[in-house]
């Protein structure tokens, strides 16, 4: 298991790399299964990258931008029940919160078949038992029939917060908690949705920071509860 402050052995003498900055909150928040993070991280900015899934310049912010980023929603999490992660896309944030809380059931549901690849080889290699697939769209009846009654739905820069509340209602269950993680207009999104995710039939919005140490930005997520 690599220690906290481990570089990956490719880094250029002397460079202080995204994993090197990270390692204190990565030990903090992962613990005893950082050595499944970096083997996640692996899996990103290899296959990831080569398939279209990760940009490249991400691979020199992979840790501080993405798992951090995505790691950080466990405090907004209960210890057990269900997670569905829309959009999942390279897995994000569903495979960090998936290899964090392995009491969950966390479900990543994802439409473009590539990314389904890679998320079922991600599954399989990292050994996460707690982590399913679904090939498909979170607004297709099949799949809301499939997943309903769901503790949390999660989902990350997939769609503005109206839209977003309307695909993931039926999946909830009564007092399950939508979770959207947003950037710098996370305020200004709450302003202008806040009348419409009311009338779909929600309570309680609220813009949360998510923060693991004060070496990683905070992440910053929108909540709301079914009514």
């Amino acid at each position: 298991m690599p220690t906290a402050g481990s570089q990956p052995a490719s880094a250029p003498s002397g460079t202080v790399t995204d994993r090197a900055i990270a390692a204190r909150a990565a030990q903090q928040i992962f613990g005893d299964r950082l050595d499944v993070a970096d083997r996640y991280a692996a899996l990103l900015t290899g296959d990831g990258i080569e398939h279209g899934l990760l940009g490249p310049r991400e691979a020199g912010r992979l840790w501080q931008r993405h798992l951090l980023n995505c790691a950080a929603l466990v405090s907004l999490l209960p210890e057990t029940g269900t997670v569905i992660d829309i959009g999942s896309g390279a897995g994000l944030p569903a495979i960090p919160l998936a290899i964090v809380t392995p009491g969950l059931c966390v479900v990543a549901v994802e439409s473009l078949r590539r990314r389904v690849v890679f998320l079922r080889r991600c599954a399989e290699e990292l050994e996460l038992t707690n982590l399913q697939i679904v090939h498909g769209r979170a607004e297709e009846p099949g799949i809301r029939r499939s997943l309903a009654g769901s503790d949390v739905v999660t989902a990350r820069a997939v769609a503005p917060l109206d839209r977003l509340a309307g695909w993931a209602l039926p999946l909830l269950k009564r007092g399950g908690r939508l979770i959207a993680v947003k950037g710098e207009r996370a305020a200004e999104e709450m302003a202008e949705h806040a009348a419409a995710v009311g009338v779909l039939g929600y309570r309680d919005l609220q813009l949360r920071s998510c923060r693991i140490d004060d070496t990683i930005a905070a992440t910053v997520a929108l909540t709301l509860v079914k009514a």
